[in-house]
């Protein structure tokens, strides 16, 4: 019998046992053998409620930051690199030169074309996956995998019919084939905070968002929280982005990771858990408030280490929430249905969002 998480009596956060050292453990939550996290609470039936309530008009927004950006990717990742290849037409060897001029002409005679791209699954917008961050003293991942089961480097799977376990253990594919599908809510901070249009604070610096600060923007958008929403937190990184130099926004690579973010607190867990959202995203770099210093000082242990290892909970990083910002605005509506699809990477642990919102 499949249990329905809509109605299942879920424990609060100070319920659930601790993992060793670390308190709030929800392995037990869903199952043994658990592949999803809190994806379980995105049902068919809360998808099609959510999409049955939240499809209204038709209009439709994408989430996701173009893959050339960040040009200069933070946290030493790779830029990323998409080759345009002009493909040679069978049995012809046509040269660059020769097929722009045929281009130019109008002819039929052109090659087809071709994309390679080479990127960091993680260098923009992206789901942090199972396999991204482990508690790490313990060098365990989300329902006590360990992190010397995983495999490591480069493997190839010729037969669909004859893949090792340990490659699909906590692997995106399990997202990307059920899919991140439900009401999404979004948790416009910029414009909640902005007074005449500055921000009390700079995104690209460290600022902790409060529990009570997130509640009271929700309170006034006129949200209510329900179990199994994608909750989505503008705090204004992409917003700078597009407003600064090209010197500065080079300047990101290098810089301290100092960044506006979630407070590393306990009320802050008890906030995420107990309102048993499906997965939380944002258009920051990371999630979780950057400090001075990283790792966390002593005693402020990442975030993401309960989140992702712990509850199972998908991370969404540098969501481009420009244009949902302004569409939320236009219909003083801070709900909608958020379809996402990672990509089907067996063992990945993390992916680009191909997610969009629906109003």
């Amino acid at each position: 019998m499949t249990t329905d998480w809509n109605t299942e009596i879920l424990p609060s956060y100070d319920e659930l046992p601790p993992f060793k050292n670390f308190p709030g453990c929800a392995w037990g939550v869903w199952g043994a053998d658990d592949q999803l996290g809190t994806i379980n609470l995105l049902t068919e039936a809360v998808v099609k409620k959510s999409a049955t309530e939240e499809i209204r008009t038709g209009r439709t927004v994408s989430l996701n930051w173009p893959l050339n950006f960040p040009s200069k990717p933070m946290f030493n990742r790779i830029p990323p690199e998409i080759n345009y290849i002009q493909r040679q037409r069978e049995g012809r060897n046509i040269s660059r030169f020769v097929q722009t001029r045929c281009d130019a002409s109008g002819l039929n005679d052109a090659s087809h074309s071709d994309d390679e791209i080479h990127i960091n699954t993680q260098s923009g917008s992206q789901w942090d996956g199972l396999r991204h961050f482990p508690i790490m003293e313990h060098e365990t991942f989300y329902n006590n995998t360990l992190a010397t089961d995983l495999p490591r480097g480069i493997h190839h799977i010729e037969d669909p019919h004859q893949i090792d376990p340990t490659f699909t253990r906590i692997g995106i594919q399990n997202w990307a084939n059920h899919g991140i599908c439900g009401r999404g809510v979004l948790l416009d901070l910029v414009k909640f905070q902005s007074k005449n249009g500055v921000l009390p604070y700079d995104p690209w610096t460290t600022h902790g968002f409060s529990p009570a600060e997130l509640e009271a923007c929700a309170k006034a958008e006129g949200v209510e929280f329900r179990r199994g929403d994608i909750l989505i937190l503008r705090a204004g990184f992409i917003k700078k982005y597009y407003e600064s130099s090209q010197e500065l926004r080079g300047s990101l690579r290098g810089k301290p990771e100092t960044m506006a973010g979630i407070e590393q607190s306990e009320d802050m867990k008890r906030f995420l858990w107990n309102n048993h959202f499906a997965a939380i995203a944002s258009d920051q770099p990371a999630l979780e408030a950057r400090l001075d210093s990283w790792p966390p000082a002593p005693g402020v242990p990442h975030m993401h280490q309960t989140i992702l290892g712990l509850w199972g909970m998908p991370i969404g990083e540098m969501f481009d929430l420009e244009r949902l910002s302004q569409v939320c605005a236009e219909y003083n509506r801070y709900t909608f249905f958020v379809s996402s699809w990672p990509l089907n990477i067996i063992g990945g642990a993390a992916s680009p969002p191909n997610a969009a919102a629906f109003f």
